[in-house]
């Protein structure tokens, strides 16, 4: 076994979005990642799906409103409950609105992949892996 790669130092990035910002606890190259959404109040996320990337959200805090695609590509809006996961899957389409400010904890694979954003407040682009690694 290589433990070359064995890591015993925390991490944590923040990343600040015009909705909020994110704090991160796995460096970009991970498998697996986690992170808070922290959304101001009133302000949402991009209306987007992932070509890789499966998540579980859950809501630690506040009051949102998760916007998901079902099975037959309607989408349902559904103000979350607090520390209740929400599966979302690869090509699912989906949004967080916070209702107030809120703190959501995303648990998911890698950041692997496309982001393509259908809408965004915030004009921009859909977000590839070189993109991502510029933050």
């Amino acid at each position: 076994m290589d433990k070359s790669k064995f890591k015993t130092e925390p991490y944590l990035e923040k990343v600040d979005k015009p909705w909020g910002h994110e704090l991160i606890f796995a460096p970009i190259d991970s498998s697996i990642t986690s992170k808070i959404l922290h959304i101001n109040e009133g302000k949402r996320l991009s209306l987007q799906y992932h070509d890789q990337k499966e998540e579980i959200l859950s809501l630690l805090n506040g009051k949102a409103l998760l916007t998901i695609e079902d099975s037959q590509g309607n989408f349902e809006e559904v103000e979350m409950e607090e520390k209740k996961g929400y599966l979302i899957k690869a090509f699912q389409k989906h949004r967080i609105k916070g209702i107030t400010a809120c703190n959501i904890l995303e648990t998911s694979t890698g950041e692997k992949g496309i982001t393509t954003r259908v809408e965004d407040d915030y004009n921009r682009p859909t977000e590839t892996e070189s993109l991502r690694s510029k933050r």
